[in-house]
């Protein structure tokens, strides 16, 4: 067992693919190793203490920014194929035979496609806030996202508040402790992501929703156990798009918490360790 926390773990770096990959790496060592890839011009330290160290007590995490993301070196690629290669690459430049992945928004595009170019490097998949390849209304940011996204803000995190939490007061407290939670980190925190990073993964989200006769056809040839979490009103990835992945892919289940938007997992943290939890050990 690592001793290193969310808030502690140092920034490593693994070269894979041409690229210099940043990752931070800890918890229970000697059980399968669970790798997070992240939201929208998200890095490392976007992800909530509460949920990777409420997992880390029972496995090893791998927290990493793909290519051209933050601390990691390279552009980021216009497709998700591509960054779901770049991904497959860092894992193996790791040494690791066989992982467990977990994908959160477009994360979840990425853990999809690694999941379909390398399965036997899969051996669970969980998919939080997101959907499949030409899901409903995914061709381009939703109208609440493209509003959210475009507005300004006093204090420029607050913008998580709109982004992952409903506008109800239970939920927008449970998001002020969420940004107390990831701001905690104060040391060695990853740098901002260039100006470069948001049009690249918004030309891959474009080609990623477009919508085609079958397009959620590949979703059957995904065998793994998948666990697929949302919020009941995901405002970013519409909640349908969750239950289309659990309808599609053969061993999946879907949970879905009250009163959520796209972040639910921040929401009701303990819960959420608890599920993955309980599905990673089946």
């Amino acid at each position: 067992m690592t001793q290193h926390t969310h808030q502690t773990a140092p920034t490593q770096f693994v070269d894979a693919a041409g690229f210099r990959f940043a990752f931070r790496r800890f918890g229970k060592t000697g059980s399968v190793s669970l790798v997070f890839n992240q939201h929208f011009t998200g890095t490392m330290d976007h992800w909530d203490p509460a949920v990777i160290d409420g997992l880390a007590k029972d496995r090893e995490v791998i927290l990493f920014n793909n290519a051209g993301v933050s601390s990691s070196s390279g552009e980021v690629p216009t497709t998700f194929e591509e960054m779901g290669a770049n991904a497959i690459a860092f894992i193996k430049a790791l040494g690791l035979k066989q992982v467990d992945v977990l994908g959160f928004s477009i994360g979840g595009f990425v853990a999809q496609e690694i999941t379909l170019q390398a399965p036997e490097l899969v051996r669970r998949l969980v998919l939080v806030g997101t959907g499949p390849r030409g899901g409903q209304n995914m061709a381009t940011l939703t109208p609440e996202a493209q509003q959210i996204f475009g507005a300004t803000y006093e204090v420029p995190e607050e913008i998580w508040l709109k982004v992952h939490f409903t506008d109800s007061e239970a939920s927008q407290a449970a998001g002020r402790e969420f940004l107390k939670r990831v701001l905690r980190r104060t040391e060695n925190r990853d740098p901002a992501v260039n100006e470069k990073v948001a049009p690249a993964q918004i030309e891959a989200i474009g080609k990623w929703g477009v919508q085609r006769e079958g397009s959620y056809e590949y979703l059957k040839t995904i065998l793994q156990p998948t666990l697929v979490i949302n919020g009941d009103n995901d405002v970013i990835i519409y909640s349908i798009n969750s239950w289309i992945l659990q309808q599609n892919i053969p061993n999946a289940q879907l949970i879905i918490y009250p009163d959520a938007n796209h972040g639910s997992q921040y929401q009701y943290p303990e819960r959420f360790v608890r599920h993955v939890s309980d599905f990673l050990s089946e």
